[in-house]
């Protein structure tokens, strides 16, 4: 479950990965350890571009993933809607420590950049990378409910 919903995705994050079009996806960005900002900071990025000039940097030698069985699940018994996807596997996983990982909407794989990527969801992760593999467990990576 995300430690923060970031402020512009409030609401979207059930749409956005719902959406069926041909090039877009749901991305996995780890974060390194050092120089994390706090999460009332974090929040206020709009985009990827934003956020890692911002807020951190990207741990790039693990990389990026892909979600894969990405699942919209509205939960009429308790009120809400549920996001989930497979389990995130970095193989061989290296370079300097994780602290959080970034889900980001990539609404165009062939042409975008960063500054396209919307973040949705922050995930806090202690990981120093030693060489084996790495799998962050997922159960409902993003929960939205409605109270009336």
């Amino acid at each position: 479950m995300a430690n923060l919903v970031f402020n512009q995705a409030l609401g979207r994050v059930a749409g956005l990965a719902a959406l069926p079009a041909a090039n877009d996806v749901l991305v996995a960005v780890p974060l390194e350890a050092t120089g994390l900002v706090n999460d009332a900071t974090m929040r206020d990025y709009d985009d990827l571009a934003s956020l890692l000039a911002g807020a951190s940097n990207e741990q790039t030698t693990m990389g990026r993933k892909t979600l894969t069985g990405v699942t919209v699940t509205v939960d009429d018994t308790n009120d809400r809607v549920n996001v989930d996807c497979a389990d995130i596997t970095w193989t061989a996983a290296t370079g300097n420590a994780v602290g959080a990982v970034v889900i980001c909407y990539d609404p165009d794989t062939t042409s975008g950049t960063d500054a396209d990527l919307i973040p949705l969801t922050k995930h806090d992760v202690a990981l120093t990378p030693d060489g084996n593999n790495f799998s962050l467990t997922v159960a409902d990576f993003y929960r939205a409910s409605s109270t009336a």
